[in-house]
């Protein structure tokens, strides 16, 4: 589409560096090779340079073992009766003979790609441009739909590696990846702080998108926030943190209460002691040095969710986001429709953000009722087998009725076993199910959640694990 901004104007484009790069491909395989990582068809202004480009992608495609030279592919061209479109047998011969040297052809693939970019941005702003005037369109989905088109565009700019990659080439990078993580360990997950739930899944990984099920005041929040708080605070990775159902500041009277193992009751009613100041005080300072980035709105719409998290990732570089929790997101979908499908919605959007960001996305759900009393399963999660479809990865939680675990609680019995006490706090066991793991194994690991910080602990492994 053409804009007006543009009228009467020349689109951006190098005439001599598309002739530059045409020639380059027809007198060097590794011109070829360099500038196919680069460019498409779609780069070139001209249409007999599209036409030609295209050609030499499709005559490499079925005659791989040929060279590419100016006879094979002028041959080519008259058999597919093309030659006449490119410029005919003059003009071909042309960019062969005027290319300065098949060693830039890498710098001229860049700068034909930079003009196409300007091309396509030039056309988006068109774009934009009609559909403000268009007052039938809902402005907001227009600034979701160009923001999204936006932020495609910047990561495109580089390197163009949609396409399909031959196994000869993956195999060499993945047994180098592999390699890689032999001596240094693996570092391409963003590492949960629990080491046995880390072993399972080598951390979440970017593009993956992870949801963590439970029932009501199982601990869905407190599983997230002592993970995030890992992340942020002691390992310093940015984290973004979306919370539809709690404030910014009660997720912070959290974390201060286990980071600094003060009892949230007296954080709560200000019944403090000294030595709790003191730790607070102290943790404070360590949450002041971490990484976290808290967004708190209730009811947030789906397209304030995606815009809010591109710009923590934009300004912030966030590594890894939370989502509490997919039930509270509204999708702003005609009320008419069912509750199922709008959940489905949220869920292919946020599998669809974790992709376009490259991060994990670990967002919270609702078990039904039907898991109450017992080991949830995948099919209970609330509202729709979509979510459950696009997870990759899914953790649920279980725990017994939270018992009073006082040692000094009416009624305990003398034989009574004591609760197991870390950091001066008793714990409560919890299974977190690995439910599904789209790239790993599945299994139970049994957790300790301390119910005065509103935290979960490891416990120490069995002799027999």
């Amino acid at each position: 589409m053409a804009s007006n901004l543009s009228a009467g104007r020349i689109p951006p484009h190098n005439d001599d560096a598309e002739r530059a790069v045409l020639g380059a491909v027809m007198l060097s395989s590794t011109a070829f090779s360099e500038v196919t990582e680069v460019l498409r068809k779609e780069d070139f202004y001209k249409p007999g340079h599209q036409a030609l480009f295209d050609a030499i992608l499709s005559f490499h495609q079925e005659h791989s073992s040929q060279t590419i030279d100016l006879i094979t592919i002028t041959e080519y061209l008259r058999s597919k009766n093309q030659l006449d479109l490119c410029g005919g047998m003059a003009y071909v011969v042309s960019l062969t003979s005027d290319v300065p040297t098949t060693a830039n052809a890498i710098y001229y693939a860049n700068i034909v790609r930079s003009h196409s970019l300007r091309r396509v941005l030039l056309e988006l702003s068109g774009k934009i441009r009609e559909d403000v005037f268009d007052e039938s369109q809902d402005i907001a989905s227009v600034l979701d739909e160009s923001e999204r088109k936006m932020s495609e565009l910047q990561s495109s700019s580089g390197t163009f590696t949609d396409k399909y990659q031959e196994s000869s080439i993956l195999v060499n990078k993945t047994v180098d990846r592999l390699m890689e993580r032999a001596k240094h360990g693996n570092k391409d997950g963003v590492k949960s702080g629990f080491q046995q739930l880390d072993e399972m899944t080598g951390g979440f990984q970017p593009s993956e998108f992870i949801v963590i099920g439970a029932r009501p005041s199982v601990g869905k929040t407190a599983f997230a926030i002592s993970m995030a708080m890992d992340m942020a605070i002691h390992r310093k990775v940015p984290v973004g943190f979306f919370s539809a159902e709690m404030t910014s500041m009660a997720i912070m009277e959290r974390i201060l209460s286990a980071e600094a193992r003060v009892d949230s009751k007296r954080i709560r009613s200000a019944i403090l002691r000294s030595q709790d100041m003191v730790s607070i005080v102290d943790a404070a300072g360590r949450i002041y040095e971490g990484k976290l980035y808290i967004q708190d709105t209730p009811n947030i719409k789906l397209l304030d969710l995606r815009s809010q998290a591109r710009r923590m990732k934009r300004e912030r570089d966030i590594k890894i986001l939370f989502i509490d929790y997919i039930g509270l997101i509204n999708p702003e979908a005609n009320p008419n429709v069912p509750r199922h499908e709008q959940v489905a919605e949220i869920s292919r959007s946020l599998k669809a953000l974790s992709r376009e960001l490259q991060i994990p996305i670990v967002a919270l759900s609702q078990v039904s009722r039907d898991a109450e009393g017992k080991e949830p399963n995948l099919a209970n999660l609330r509202d729709s087998g979509s979510v459950e479809q696009d997870a990759d990865v899914v953790i649920l939680l279980h725990r017994d009725r939270l018992a009073d675990l006082s040692n000094t609680r009416e009624g305990k019995t003398a034989n009574e076993p004591s609760p197991q006490i870390i950091h001066g706090y008793p714990v409560q066991e919890t299974k977190v199910i690995l439910a599904k793991q789209r790239n790993g194994e599945t299994g139970i690991i049994t957790m300790g959640f301390q119910n005065q910080l509103v935290r979960f602990v490891e416990l120490e492994r069995s002799s027999g694990s």
